[in-house]
């Protein structure tokens, strides 16, 4: 099963096991990350699932929508490498992907 490695809001590294069909988010959420909200869902309606990618994985990456950019714009902590973690299909080309949860806004 592919992993995906999060980094929490302390610095904190934690490797988990990703279920196919599942998003970024799915699978931090799922995994007891409290610390990202993810308010909305997964709908692309909030920002609550920020997440700083690991920029090794920019190109496997799927093109960033411009709700997902007009939302990260809105973002204190928007970095060159931010995304919607529930924008990112996890599948096996991303196995051993690294996350950092972005601090809260």
């Amino acid at each position: 099963m592919p992993k995906l490695v999060v980094v929490n809001r302390d610095g904190d590294e934690s490797t988990v096991e990703v279920e196919d069909g599942l998003t970024v988010m799915e699978a931090i959420r799922d995994n007891g990350f409290d610390e990202l909200l993810a308010l909305c869902g997964g709908c692309c309606s909030c920002a609550t699932c920020h997440v700083h990618v690991d920029p090794a994985f920019a190109e496997k990456l799927p093109k960033m929508s411009e709700d997902e950019d007009d939302l990260l714009e809105s973002s204190d902590h928007r970095e060159a490498n931010s995304r919607l973690s529930c924008q990112i299909p996890f599948t096996g080309d991303l196995d051993g992907l690294k996350v950092t949860i972005a601090p809260e806004d």
